[in-house]
């Protein structure tokens, strides 16, 4: 599975770095991964909201090069000229959403980052939880909000606040590599998971 996590001026730290250690020690732990830090702009050094800087390795692949495509958040409720809000005015990161979405891959959204996922259409119509500060801002889009911790809804899956993000990733090693992986990566990680996703499809399958 190749997996890039996409970084822009003001993310929040923990919102990407988070996934981005479980993927690694999923890869280490055996699971068949290649997880990317990218940023439109390409490879550099891109400043995240507390100040950390953190090098993107390139730019973002073309869509149909990517099967997981991670957004993290930060910065929404400052609407400052960087950050969620920023990237949500600015249009670029929506849009490259959807055309990876539409190319086939799997998106995924941490924190305020989901409100970049319903910028770019790929939450109407369905599940999806931000940060709870933005939960009213979601509930202006088309999504089908749920007060959850992490909600998968296969294609499209998002996670609440900064440490949901380590959940959702987990869950995603889980459901792409098996439990033992994920389990091996949450002992590494000293990481005590929280409650299940909410899986809409497997409600409605009873089973």
């Amino acid at each position: 599975m190749d997996i890039a996590v996409v970084l822009y001026e003001g993310f929040d730290e923990l919102d990407a770095v988070g996934p981005f250690e479980v993927f690694r020690n999923a890869e280490a732990a055996g699971a068949d991964f290649h997880t990317r830090l990218v940023a439109l702009d390409g490879p550099g050094s891109v400043t995240a909201s507390h100040g950390m800087r953190v090098e993107s390795e390139g730019a973002l692949p073309d869509p149909g090069e990517v099967d997981l495509l991670v957004v993290p958040g930060g910065g929404w409720n400052d609407r400052n000229s960087v950050g969620a809000w920023a990237e949500y005015e600015r249009g670029a990161i929506p849009a490259a959403v959807a055309a990876h979405h539409d190319a086939g891959a799997t998106v995924a959204s941490v924190c305020t980052g989901g409100m970049l996922l319903a910028k770019a259409g790929v939450f109407d119509g369905r599940p999806a939880v931000t940060h709870a500060s933005a939960l009213d801002d979601l509930r202006e889009t088309d999504a089908d909000v749920r007060e959850e911790r992490v909600v998968d809804d296969g294609d499209v899956l998002s996670a609440g606040g900064v440490t949901s993000g380590i959940d959702l990733a987990l869950h995603l090693v889980e459901r792409e590599a098996g439990a033992e992986v994920a389990e091996s990566v949450a002992t590494t990680m000293e990481y005590t998971r929280q409650h299940a996703a909410y899986e809409p499809g497997a409600i409605a399958g009873g089973d």
